[in-house]
């Protein structure tokens, strides 16, 4: 299936419209612009799920270490049964 685009309207600062222009050959713009948004897209979603693992880290029972090991024995040794 072929992807379609959408004409969005967004403002920019004049020093980072500047620079975008002196070095991105007009035939390229949309490209830069849509693969940079989606590397700051990949990092804003990482940043939420880290904030998450974090936020369930803290609100977790703490395990000891052999409490953990325990638990993963019992846990393959489910996961072969099936």
């Amino acid at each position: 299936m072929a992807q379609t685009a959408k004409k969005i309207n967004f403002m920019i600062s004049n020093d980072v419209r500047k620079e975008f222009e002196k070095l991105v050959p007009p035939g390229q713009r949309s490209k830069v612009v849509n693969e940079a948004l989606r590397r700051e897209l990949i990092l804003i979603k990482r940043e939420r799920l880290t904030h998450r693992l974090l936020v369930l880290r803290d609100s977790g029972k703490k395990l000891s270490s052999g409490e953990i090991v325990e638990l993963l024995k019992k846990d393959r040794t489910r996961t072969k049964s099936l």
